[in-house]
């Protein structure tokens, strides 16, 4: 259950990161120059996220 929460996850950080670069809001108004970037690492994070997810997935599935 974990493994897929986490991959779900990792999707809410994405659109999160898509939402500060379109809007630029992060729990306030923040400049572009912030925006891009905060986006950016935001998005890394979430593939990174979904990247270790779908990794144990498939750990959990070679094992059984």
């Amino acid at each position: 259950m974990f493994k897929w929460l986490s991959l779900v996850t990792g999707f809410f950080y994405i659109v999160l990161g898509i939402v500060v670069i379109v809007y630029k809001f992060f729990f306030t108004i923040v400049e572009p120059a912030v925006a891009y970037p905060l986006g950016a690492l935001i998005i890394l994070y979430g593939l990174f996220r979904i990247y270790r997810a779908i990794l144990k997935i498939k750990n959990s599935n070679d094992e059984e």
